[in-house]
Formats: C-alpha cells, structure tokens, sequence
C-alpha cells in the first residue's frame, strides 16, 4: 500500500478546529440560483470534473499528536438534494470525511466548505469552476467547443502564510508587497492604501470620560436545534453604491457602519456604548497568491457611539482603522507574529489537545471582545457565458455571533445575514435604514423555531 501524501494544517486553520461548536460549525456556503432548475445527475458530472482537478479537496482531516494536518482519499464526492440546515457541521473528528459538499433545491446550486481547508477566495476558484461546468452541460447549445479539462490544478500546496511570513522570507515579502500595493485597486470591497501616508487618527475609539468601557455584545435566544438563522436580501447594487460614495467610503465600510448603526437602534442601551466588528482580509489582493486554501488576514474595528453616534462619523472611524490595519507593515507585524507562535519550539511539542485548549481559550476571549463579524467577497466575476445563466450568487457563514456576508453578481447585491438567535430586530433595522434611503430590498428569512418548520412541513 502506497503512503499518502499530508500536509499539516495553514496557520489560519488550526484555530477553526479549536472554535468549533455546536452553535458555529465553522462551515461556510456558497450559492448560485439559477434561472432552470437544477438537473442531479448534470450536476454529479460536473462536479466529478471539477473535483478531479482540485487535489486538496480530495482531503480528509486527521489529528496528529502535536499538530492536525490534512491526508489525501479516496473518497468521492456525491451532490445531494439539500436536506441538512445550511452550514450543518462537515467534520466529525470520529469519521473519515470529505471537508466540503455539494448540495441543490430547485434552482439553487451550493457548495460548503469546512473553513479549516479553505477560505472564502480559495472556495470560489472551485465554486466558479462547478458553476461554469454545469452551466456548459446544462446549455451545450451555448457552448459548442468546449476543451476537455485542463489537468490537475491544485495539488496539496504550499502554505502561502510560511511562504510569506516566515522570517527567512523578509526580503520576498516586502517586495511582493510592495508590487501588490501600488497594484491595488478601488472596486467593490477592496481596501487601497499606501504605505508612505501617516496613519490618521482613529475617530471613537478612544477613551471616554468614564474609561474604556466593555465591548457591546448582541444577545438573544438560541435556536432550539442550534441550526442558523438565514436571512437573505436581494437589492441593486447602484443605489447602494451611490449612498457609500456620499460618505466618501467603500461599500464594505458603508454596510458595515449601517450594521453598527442598526444595533444602535435595535438594543436598550447600545446607543452609548463600544462595538468591534471582525472583518477578514484576503490576502491573494496582496501578495501573489492562487493558493486554494486559506489565506487571510482578520482586521478588527471599533467605535465608540459615545463619541459620535452619527452614521457618518461610524463610516470614518472604521475607514480610518482599516487602512491603518491592511498597509503592508501593519500586516506583516501581525502575521508574523502568528507564525511565529505556531513555529515556536516550546509551542510545537505541546501535544495537541493541548494546544485545542489553549486556542479554544484564546477565541473564547476574542468572541467576548467583538459585536459582530462581517466579510465581503466583492464580485462572483463568473465569465459571461456562463454568468448570464445565473440569477444570483450568495454567501454565507455559519455564526457564533450576528454577522454577514456580502457578495456581487452583475447589478445585483446578495447580503446574507445569518445568526445563532432567533430574534431578527437588527437585521429589521438594517433593511429599514436601507429602504428609507431609496433602496428596493427583497428578503428571505429561514425557519427555524419549533412553531416556523411545523408550518414549513404543513
């Protein structure tokens, strides 16, 4: 029998298994609704196209005595009508498993992923490769010389974080760097910056008369069964748009201070306190990477409404933080010192459960210090003959906190809300802010109560 080939987990990944729970999954979904609905067995052939060049999927998580590390199978992938609750757990540390799946409902295609193998922008290299396949089966009309694939793309690579950030790499990472600076662009969820400006002062994050007070956290009822609460919105993205550039702020920014702002209105005593929100960073934007696993860095924001509760100053103050946050420097301090915990000799020869304690701990202190989590993918950017067969394209994420993903396709705006309560008075917030400025908003909210599935199963 052959030795399989593994490769131990990136430095973003080992917290995920640590962080997992019976709340948060750490699973997030991909979708595309399409204008047909969705043929199984068309479906099953492209996936089996697409997997095949796709090696790190071919996956499974193992645990080590100091470290997990992923393993190639033989496993194959198998669509399924979708019958799980969205995001539903993907690794089980008792089974050999594939770390993603592929799921339909009527028009709707989605692919999960178990965040300890990928990230969201390692995802949609896949997820645009299975959309596209499909499309082109379901439509060969559209699409009459088409090549056979091409071979294996992604074979269990390198960790682009030790590439990187690792010591020995100064030299190649601030040359990289600084190229993927000056080439940075200005489109939708994109941070520029540059490294020569002074960092501005960061507005409402400071001390108050009364000193730092604790962070502002939403609280709510569970689910019975733990699943997420999923409430999607469906909106032009022009209109949106045009109100960010009012405030002279990017569209992430601009969603993120309205989300902020919609806490404010909807909790007793949130206009006076401190919010931070999580905001990850993809670093393929930054230095030259087509890694399909994980490769991201986390900005955490804050402002103070006792300071200034005005819509326009919260889009300041988070503006401000994230350039400071994202210049290169800033990143490099921050990863290097990760990395340079997870190479530590003391650190490596703890044995892992462990090391599962000490990080549990570790993202126990961070879940208390954050308000919410958001995360933006900016454009599906699918080529257009296959884009025009695609209605929408949305994201998700499982939560252990209110958060939500945004996503672009063509003029359209795909925002997902998803939560681990029941309580939905934010999210009502949100879309009413939203509305009153002239924006037309489409919602879907899923079931989740004892009372909403009985009448879903009606």
């Amino acid at each position: 029998m052959s030795r399989r080939t593994w490769v131990r987990l990136d430095n973003a990944s080992n917290i995920f298994l640590a962080a997992m729970s019976s709340v948060d999954s750490k699973v997030f979904r991909l979708s595309a609704q399409l204008f047909d609905d969705v043929d199984p067995v068309l479906l099953q052939q492209a996936l089996d196209r697409v997997f095949d060049q796709y090696v790190l999927y071919h996956s499974v998580l193992r645990r080590g005595i100091f470290w997990y590390y992923l393993e190639d199978s033989d496993l194959r992938p198998q669509v399924a009508p979708e019958r799980l609750p969205p995001c539903d757990h993907l690794y089980h540390f008792d089974r050999r498993e594939l770390l993603f799946r592929v799921v339909y409902h009527r028009n709707r295609i989605s692919l999960e992923v178990f965040h300890a193998l990928s990230d969201g922008g390692g995802a949609m290299q896949v997820f645009r490769d299975l959309v596209a396949e499909y499309v082109a089966l379901r439509n060969p009309d559209d699409f009459p010389k088409r090549a056979t694939p091409p071979p294996v793309k992604q074979p269990l690579e390198r960790d682009s974080f030790t590439h990187y950030f690792k010591q020995t790499r100064r030299q190649e990472f601030t040359e990289a760097a600084r190229s993927a600076s000056l080439a940075a662009g200005g489109s939708t969820g994109q941070v520029t910056q540059d490294a020569g400006l002074r960092p501005p002062p960061v507005v409402g994050a400071g001390r108050t008369r009364g000193g730092r007070r604790r962070i502002h956290r939403v609280r709510g009822t569970l689910t019975p069964d733990h699943r997420t609460r999923v409430i999607e919105l469906d909106m032009p993205i022009t209109p949106v748009l045009g109100l960010a550039r009012q405030h002279g702020v990017s569209l992430t920014i601009y969603l993120t201070a309205l989300f902020l702002d919609a806490i404010r209105q909807a909790e007793p005593g949130a206009g006076q306190s401190r919010m931070a929100v999580s905001m990850p960073v993809d670093l393929r934007q930054r230095f030259p990477s087509n890694s399909a696993r994980n490769f991201f860095a986390t900005a955490r924001l804050e402002h103070d409404f006792a300071v200034d509760d005005s819509l326009a100053g919260i889009c300041r103050s988070l503006e401000e933080q994230l350039l400071i946050q994202t210049t290169p420097a800033a990143l490099e301090a921050k990863l290097r010192k990760l990395i340079g915990f997870e190479l530590n000799p003391a650190i490596r020869v703890v044995p892992r459960p462990l090391k599962d304690v000490l990080l549990g701990g570790i993202n126990r202190l961070n879940n208390r210090s954050l308000t919410v989590a958001i995360s933006n993918l900016g454009r599906a950017d699918l080529p257009d003959a296959v884009a025009r067969h695609v209605e929408m394209v949305f994201l998700m994420v499982s939560a252990a906190r209110p958060q939500f993903c945004m996503i672009s396709h063509g003029d359209r705006l795909a925002i997902t809300f998803t939560s681990p309560f029941i309580e939905t008075k934010v999210q009502r917030a949100f879309i009413r802010t939203l509305t009153a400025n002239g924006v037309p908003v489409a919602a879907a909210v899923s079931r989740v109560t004892t009372y909403e599935l009985a009448g879903e199963q009606a």
